[in-house]
C-alpha cells in the first residue's frame, strides 16, 4: 500500500502532485472511497462534521477534488456484512480517503472490520489520510492524543509505519499545537517523529518516507 499522511487534507499543489503521483493517473480517472469512521469516536466531531468530509465540504480537501467515483466505506458497519460483499468494494478502489477524528477509534474498527488484515494486498491502493487517518498508521500516536474512553488510555495504533506524527501545527484554531508542545510529546516516544502544519505531508512508497510541504514541518527524534 502506498501512503500519503496529510495534517490537512490535499491543500496545495504539492500535495496534490505527490497524490496524482502516487495513483500514476489524474484523480479524474481514478476511484475512491472514502471513511468517515474516525469522526464519531472524537468528542470535538459531530454527525455535521462527518457529512462535511464526505460532501466535500469540510476544511480538508479530499473528497471534493474531482474524483471519477466515489462511495462511502463505515467500518463499524463491515462486522456485520460478509466479506465477501465489502472486500471486492476496497480492492476496486485507487485510494481511500481516511478522515480524522479519534485514531485509536479507527484503529479499533479497523482491525474488527477485516480491514487491517487485507491492507498488505492491496499494493496499488493509496491510503491518503487526514490527522488521525494518518496517525492510526504509525506505531504510537502519544497520550496527548488519546481521547476514546475504551481505549483505556492505551497510545498504540497500527505500526504500519516506523514514526509518529503531531498534526496542526501551531494551528490558529489549536493554540496548543505548539512546536514546544510537539518536542514534549516527542520526548514520551521511541524512533522518529515528525510534526507539521496543515501545508505539509508525508509521503510513504516502497520503504521510501519523503516530506512533502508548503508550510512547517520538523523531524523530532528523541531523545534530546
Amino acid at each position: 500500500m502506498k501512503l500519503l499522511l496529510t495534517s490537512g487534507g490535499v491543500t496545495n499543489a504539492r500535495i496534490h502532485t505527490a497524490l496524482t503521483e502516487l495513483l500514476g493517473k489524474p484523480i479524474s480517472e481514478a476511484r475512491a472511497l472514502c471513511i468517515p469512521t474516525a469522526e464519531y469516536g472524537h468528542p470535538w466531531c459531530t454527525p455535521e462534521s462527518a457529512w462535511r468530509f464526505v460532501a466535500g465540504q469540510s476544511p480538508a480537501p479530499m473528497c471534493d477534488l474531482g474524483w471519477a467515483s466515489l462511495g462511502l466505506l463505515e467500518l463499524t458497519a463491515l462486522p456485520s456484512m460478509d466479506r465477501a460483499r465489502w472486500v471486492p468494494w476496497v480492492q476496486a478502489a485507487d485510494a481511500l480517503l481516511v478522515d480524522g477524528g479519534d485514531a485509536m477509534f479507527l484503529a479499533h474498527w479497523m482491525r474488527e472490520s477485516g480491514l487491517t488484515e487485507l491492507l498488505p494486498s492491496l499494493v496499488d491502493t493509496v491510503w491518503v489520510g487526514v490527522s488521525a487517518g494518518s496517525m492510526v498508521m504509525t506505531p504510537r500516536i502519544g497520550r496527548e492524543f488519546v481521547s476514546w474512553p475504551a481505549s483505556g488510555g492505551d497510545d498504540r495504533t497500527l505500526g504500519l509505519v516506523d514514526f509518529s506524527v503531531f498534526p496542526h501545527l501551531n494551528h490558529p484554531m489549536m493554540p496548543e499545537n505548539t512546536l514546544p508542545a510537539a518536542q514534549r510529546w516527542a520526548a514520551n516516544l521511541t524512533g522518529s517523529c515528525y510534526a507539521m502544519d496543515d501545508q505539509s505531508a508525508i509521503r510513504v512508497q516502497g520503504g521510501t518516507v519523503e516530506v512533502v510541504s508548503d508550510g512547517e514541518w520538523v523531524q523530532l527524534t528523541p531523545p534530546y
